[in-house]
Order: structure tokens, then sequence, then C-alpha cells
């Protein structure tokens, strides 16, 4: 992919931030890996938790994933948003482009999820370690070969969305991972973290943010919405 865009902060006060990344950023620094991290280019902003590699930190987008996310800014932001995550109080949702299209209009994959014993970096159902995992779906669009969904997460597992959706025969389109690389142009998997709602965890007002579609996935779908398959 070409150069990586600096992250856009959205929203900021001096408990938390909510930040729209780009596609090709890790949110932090991972072993063996040399990409830009939304934690170095945020840098002083970022405050709270335990682990000095990922201030501020509370929960993560996939590198090749874009979109909102929401980061502390103090230790009790963090503290408190954490909390918040775990007890699913705070709604994440996402759009992706699917090849082929769900039968149903919604639907809810409640599947455990943990490391392939024989390819340890992607993630399957079951495997080691399983931790249960739950994806709710909606056909906004239905596309002449494929499907446009509105995605919402109960849990936050790694690669959950990609694999749960690959887990029921509509991998998500461009994904070099779980799904056909290159499809429609796409250097990356077609999913973007749209929209991110919460009650402040200090103010207790309420935290709404979208965003839109960035340019490769626009472009993608023009192609997926004119795709006649011949």
């Amino acid at each position: 992919m070409a150069d990586v865009p600096a992250p856009r902060v959205v929203r900021s006060d001096e408990h938390l931030a909510v930040v729209d990344k780009p596609a090709g950023m890790l949110v932090h620094q991972a072993p063996g890996a040399d990409d830009p991290t939304l934690v170095a280019a945020l840098g002083e902003m970022l405050a709270g938790g335990e682990d000095p590699l990922r201030p501020g930190i509370v929960h993560r987008l996939d590198r090749d994933t874009s979109g909102l996310l929401v980061v502390a800014r103090t230790p009790e932001a963090h503290a408190a948003l954490s909390r918040m995550i775990a007890a699913r109080e705070v709604s994440r949702e996402y759009v992706a482009l699917v090849e082929g299209c769900p039968p149903s209009r919604t639907g809810t994959i409640d599947a455990a999820l943990g490391r392939d014993h024989r390819a340890p970096e992607r993630v399957v159902v079951g495997g080691r370690r399983p931790r249960s995992a739950v994806t709710h779906f909606e056909v906004r669009e239905r596309l002449p070969r494929d499907a446009l969904l509105d995605v919402r997460l109960d849990t936050g597992r790694t690669h959950q969305i990609r694999v749960h959706l690959q887990a029921i025969g509509h991998p998500i389109a461009g994904d070099p991972q779980y799904g056909s690389r290159g499809r429609y142009g796409l250097e990356r998997q077609f999913l973007h973290s749209r929209r991110i709602a919460f009650d402040h965890p200090i103010s207790g007002e309420p935290v709404q943010e979208e965003s839109e579609l960035p340019d490769d996935l626009m472009a993608a779908l023009a192609l997926a919405r004119a795709d006649r398959g011949g």
C-alpha cells in the first residue's frame, strides 16, 4: 500500500479521544513489525494502562481495517473505558463488503475463536485456546454478486469479523488471509469501523461519531455495484 496517512482525531477532550485510523496502520507495535502505529502517531496524547507499549489503548482494529476507535488520555478514563468495553457498553458498528450474499437479512454468529494450530498467525473457529465471540450482521445492500453488510460486535476478538464471516461462507472482499486477495482492485479487506457510540466515562454525556468510507473502499463498492459477472 502507499504511504500511510496520519490518523484523524475527530473528537478529543482531557479524558479521551475518538480517532479515525487509516488502513495500513497498526494500533500498537507488534513483534517483528515495522509498520507505523497509532500509538506513535498520537504520542503524548495517550495515557493509562499497564503496558508501556500500548498506553491509552482499550480496543484495537486490524492494521488494514480503517475507521473509528476510542483511546484514553488519562488512567481514570482507560480503566473506565476498559470496563465499559468488557460490559458491552461501547457500541461498535462496521461496514463490510462480503463475497456472495447471506440467505437471511439479519444473523448472529456465535462461535468461539482461537489460534490455528498449524498457522498461529491465523484465527479459526475453535482452534487453540478458543474464546467466546459473537458477531451480528444485517444486509444493507444486495449487489449483483456480493453484499454490503452492517456488522456489530458483542466481543472484540482478533480477526473476529473476518473469521466469522468466512465461517458462514461469505468472506470479506479483498481479505488476503481469509478471502480473495485483490477482489475489485482492493489491496486490503473491505472492512471499516463506521460508527462508535457510548456514554462518556467521566461526564456521562452521550458520545457518537461516524466515519465515511475511505476512497479505496468507495471505488471498490462502485465496481461491485456494476459487476454483472460477465
